[in-house]
């Protein structure tokens, strides 16, 4: 047992809910077993662990906070494991799920009791996006000051889950899937360590070819993942009586892959993305996976109708302006059906607005127009043009000489209808995609006839 400065024992690690806190129980599963003991043993995550990188430089003891941002299974737990066997600091760990405020506030008081003794703190917050901004302004005072090293584990993209003050004074590292040698890896070390997997007799099992790649498919870049497989199929193995991991053991024991997909974090947006350019890109088959990735998520069918209705307006136009209303006529579908069914109505729209031709002129014709209002353009409204309804608009001359345009051949009449400071606007540029060259040639007619300068 260690001892602080006075000669007193360290007391055992503070543990509120954690991951960490059951790391000693031999029943644990075979994630936590496996959980490295040192730097050199995390798997991937190279671009982080060069000699003099911040890492290496927070196991060797130096001050610092860090957010640790990544999907689940690539090793933020680890880090935090690594930094608490390591460090001869104090070492708390906070889980964000059960701790509040009060507790937060106790394990700060308590660091600072022991600051006061010589004895720093390491303070481990997972799931730190869960802390409500309240809770996170508790931890500013402390991070600021280094009266903790904290260390927050967090799925979120922090930009958007982490107070700002709070982000500006740490450092915040970037974790990466795990590549498919980094999960093989693994499953090996998994396999020939002795806290890896054995059978009820202690003997190692053999893992084949197509049961690993099949493993490091299903896991897709998630170690906790792997190893989760890896452990069932092992007991499966064991439990058929075969002397090693076949596929047919993995698929009795993951018949189908979780997908990973947060509605309220960065999956949500990301996946989002993915689809909407995957549409305007004309790549239906893209289009088509990143639906079924929402769908099998349990994304809600109302919101991808709606993103639907967007890109119908944004990115086809009037090139295919019918996509429109197949989109508000799947919206519609959508609340009336519901789930499953509404899942054909959404592969109708999508199909649809992937496959159309598309033009953004409509929308780049609106923000060109917004652009010459914001900066002041746009004088008063030509005196022929104003409302000439009301008592006393006649002495005013509204309405004067306005040429009524069905009186006029083919329906149109040349006259001004911008404001004098635009009158050479132009706007609206239809492209040759689709119905829009049809348009095209018939906006070209409409401002001859209009008279419009330039055209």
């Amino acid at each position: 047992m260690s001892v602080d400065l006075f000669g007193n024992p360290d007391p055992e690690p503070a543990q509120r809910g954690g991951s960490l806190s059951y790391s000693g129980n031999p029943q644990a599963p075979l994630a936590v077993r496996m959980r490295p003991r040192d730097l050199d043993e995390i798997v991937g995550q190279r671009h982080l662990l060069a000699p003099g990188s911040p890492l290496r430089r927070l196991a060797d003891g130096q001050p610092m906070s860090v957010f640790l941002w990544g999907p689940p299974g690539v090793g933020k737990t680890t880090i935090a494991s690594v930094v608490s066997q390591a460090t001869r600091r104090r070492f708390v760990e906070l889980s964000a799920v059960t701790a509040g405020v009060k507790e937060v506030r106790a394990e700060l008081e308590e660091a600072r009791r022991q600051l006061a003794r010589g004895r720093a703190t390491v303070l481990f917050v997972d799931e730190v996006h869960r802390f409500s901004k309240a809770q996170q302004d508790v931890l500013l005072p402390a991070v600021e000051n280094r009266l903790v090293t904290l260390i927050a584990a967090t799925t979120e993209n922090p930009s958007f889950s982490v107070i700002s003050p709070l982000l500006s004074r740490s450092l915040l590292l970037r974790l990466q899937p795990l590549t498919d040698d980094d999960l093989a890896s693994l499953l090996e070390r998994a396999l020939t360590d002795e806290r890896g997997v054995r059978t009820a007799t202690g003997e190692s099992l053999a893992l084949a070819d197509e049961a690993r790649d099949m493993i490091i498919r299903l896991a897709g870049g998630d170690a906790r993942r792997a190893l989760t497989y890896l452990e069932e199929s092992a007991a499966a193995a064991e439990a058929l009586g075969r002397p090693a991991i076949d596929q047919a053991a993995v698929e009795s024991s993951a018949d189908r892959a979780a997908v990973r997909y947060d509605k309220d974090g960065d999956q949500h947006y990301d996946v989002i993305s993915a689809f909407i350019k995957s549409i305007r890109g004309s790549d239906v088959d893209a289009a088509l996976h990143y639906l079924a990735r929402m769908l099998e998520a349990g994304e809600d069918p109302r919101f991808i109708a709606r993103r639907l209705m967007i890109s119908a307006s944004e990115d086809i136009g009037m090139a295919a302006s019918g996509v429109l209303q197949t989109c508000v006529a799947a919206a519609q579908a959508v609340a009336l059906l519901g789930m499953p069914e509404a899942r054909i109505t959404l592969a109708h729209a999508t199909v649809a607005a992937a496959t159309a031709p598309k033009s953004n002129a409509a929308y780049l014709a609106l923000d060109k127009a917004i652009a010459d209002v914001r900066a002041g353009k746009g004088g008063a409204v030509p005196a022929h043009l104003r409302d000439a309804h009301y008592a006393g608009a006649k002495p005013l001359g509204h309405g004067e000489g306005y040429r009524y345009p069905h009186d006029f051949e083919h329906g149109v009449v040349a006259q001004q209808y911008l404001p004098d400071d635009l009158a050479a606007a132009r706007y609206y540029e239809p492209t040759d995609n689709g119905q829009e060259a049809v348009i095209a040639e018939r906006v070209q007619l409409l401002r001859d006839l209009l008279g419009r300068p330039g055209a």
